[in-house]
């Protein structure tokens, strides 16, 4: 089983969802919670000089190459970033990473803001919310490395209402 202190690569609009991201650091940071991911955006020095597609690429892909997992925090926005999140998600699913889609919007399924990069891949969508996703990064990665190609191809996932019961949420 994957464990949540296993790192994984956050995705997000740098722009708007920021504020998301700094509550995952923040989750990261407090000793009484387990949590933890690549902080793969202090890549300032990358990002100021990226001239290119295949060199942002390369680089992102060294950083998500050793991470278990990929969190896309989708936002209003985020279905229509065409640069530097439609290329990490891109990378993802080049790489077969299993991504869990974090909805800001709170839907515990896909959404109308979900990327149209991922609509419909699998990828396991549940709302922005701790518990359910140190869930999802506990169980979907396992999950996924052992469906088949035909499973994978069954689109979008979700968890039932039972999970978040269990969870209390």
């Amino acid at each position: 089983m994957t464990s949540h202190t296993d790192p994984s690569y956050v995705i997000f609009d740098g722009d708007t969802d920021g504020w998301a991201y700094q509550f995952m650091r923040g989750w990261k940071a407090n000793e009484r919670v387990d949590f933890n991911f690549f902080d793969a955006h202090s890549l300032d020095t990358m990002t100021s000089r990226a001239q290119s597609e295949d060199y942002v690429k390369q680089n992102l892909e060294e950083r998500m190459r050793q991470s278990s997992a990929a969190i896309v925090i989708i936002g209003e926005k985020t279905k229509n970033l065409y640069r530097f999140v439609r290329w990490e998600l891109e990378l993802a699913l080049d790489l077969k990473l299993p991504i869990v889609a974090t909805n800001l919007s709170d839907s515990r399924q896909q959404d109308a803001n979900c990327p149209p990069i991922i609509r419909d891949q699998c990828v396991v969508h549940v709302p922005f919310k701790m518990r359910v996703i140190r869930f999802a990064l506990d169980n979907w990665p396992d999950e996924y490395r052992r469906m088949s190609a035909v499973d994978r191809g069954g689109g979008a996932r979700h968890y039932g209402s039972q999970i978040y019961a269990k969870l209390g949420l």
